[in-house]
């Protein structure tokens, strides 16, 4: 279970609105920018890794038929800055879409009147037997890693709801091949936005594969044992790294899953000081992601292309098998200790402190992963491209 820079997952990244609600100033500064197109990010790492592969579709598709017909859909909007609305919307889950305090996307009514139809429709919830499912369980799957399979070898942590499944429908839907009005209110354009954060979101290896915990704190196989709780995407695992500077009094540690969704992509800008203010932040990546982006789109990556013989139907499977492996690695690099069962809100979850394990190739867990979500975010780019060029002919 998880989320890129891509973002996080049941610990929400709330939007930028709901986290500049304090004074009604702040509300109209927030307001505005939406207003006008979603133009500024006022998040300075959250939507990072969604924007840069929201991009290098961007740059793939210009001055294309493609790109014309995503102008259209999108009233607009890039592929950059529709990338991070899924994660966005998810400032609603609180007070719902309909508080008069909740924000909206201004500049684009027609598309802001189709999230709110969608966020109804799909509510967040943590009942696995709702006839209504959480809009939070279209970005993941929660493939065991305790042993080597593919998505179609078992049913643990799989749901018709997963991300395997939810690509092609959003698919389906641009296609013309499932209506409009069907009953998760996807619209086309409502397709397209969440294909722009889905894609991105299955190429994070905590998106896709997950370790299980029995009762004592081991690790179990939860095909074998139905009592065995998954890792929620390392959101309840503190992380210890072998390269993190001592942290000061009042310093927590941070998330396993944290530390894909920022430090990870952070470090793909390893000149960048930190800290600095918000503004500032923004103001220095800025220019350096749109670097990165022109060399990743202009640059082919290995093994991104699907066997012509496939349909764009089954690409989601595929990638989900391509990327559990490193899922695996990405869990075998380290060793869970202090496991235990936590009561989190509705539900039972595994908690625990997940440490850094020395390797053969001694290279730190920090670079490992950089590298690892370096490629992942250039194949992501190049395969939206790609697929929405295959589904808007």
């Amino acid at each position: 279970m998880g989320e890129f820079l891509w973002a996080s997952r049941d610990s929400i990244v709330l939007s930028p609105i709901s986290k500049m609600r304090s004074t009604s100033g702040q509300l109209f500064v927030a307001a505005t920018l939406f207003a006008i197109g979603l133009s500024t990010p006022l998040l300075a790492y959250a939507p990072l890794g969604h924007e840069i592969v929201g991009s290098i579709a961007d740059e793939r598709l210009a001055n294309t038929p493609t790109a014309a017909k995503i102008r259209t859909l999108l009233d607009g909007l890039s592929l950059e800055k529709a990338a991070v609305i899924a994660d966005e919307i998810k400032g609603w889950d609180k007070k719902g879409a309909d508080d008069p305090k909740a924000f909206h996307y201004f500049a684009h009514p027609k598309i802001d009147r189709q999230l709110r139809d969608f966020w109804r429709a799909n509510q967040p919830t943590h009942d696995a037997n709702s006839a209504m499912p959480s809009h939070h369980w279209f970005h993941y799957v929660d493939v065991p890693v305790v042993r080597m399979e593919k998505y179609a070898d078992g049913k643990a942590g799989r749901s018709k709801w997963d991300i395997v499944h939810m690509i092609p429908y959003c698919l389906e839907v641009l296609r013309g091949r499932v209506s409009e009005q069907n009953e998760r209110k996807i619209t086309k354009p409502v397709a397209l936005i969440l294909l722009a954060h889905y894609v991105a979101d299955i190429h994070q290896p905590l998106h896709v594969g997950a370790e299980y915990f029995d009762a004592q704190g081991r690790t179990a196989d939860p095909d074998k044992d139905k009592s065995a709780l998954a890792d929620e995407g390392g959101n309840t695992f503190t992380l210890e790294l072998s390269d993190e500077p001592p942290r000061g009094r009042g310093i927590r540690k941070k998330k396993l899953h944290g530390f894909w969704d920022y430090d990870a992509v952070n470090a793909l800008f390893p000149d960048v000081p930190s800290p600095l203010r918000k503004s500032e932040l923004q103001a220095q990546i800025e220019p350096l992601k749109k670097q990165l982006v022109y060399e990743m789109a202009t640059h082919e990556p290995l093994n991104w292309r699907m066997p012509a013989s496939i349909d764009i139907h089954n690409y989601a499977e595929l990638w989900a098998d391509e990327i559990l492996p490193v899922a695996r690695e990405a869990h075998e690099r380290l060793q869970f200790i202090n496991v235990h069962p936590q009561q989190e809100e509705d539900r039972v979850v595994a908690a625990g402190e997940a440490d850094e394990k020395p390797q053969p190739d001694r290279m730190g867990y920090r670079a490992w992963a950089t590298e690892v979500v370096r490629e992942e975010l250039h194949k992501a780019g190049w395969r939206l491209a790609d697929l929405l060029e295959k589904t808007l002919r």
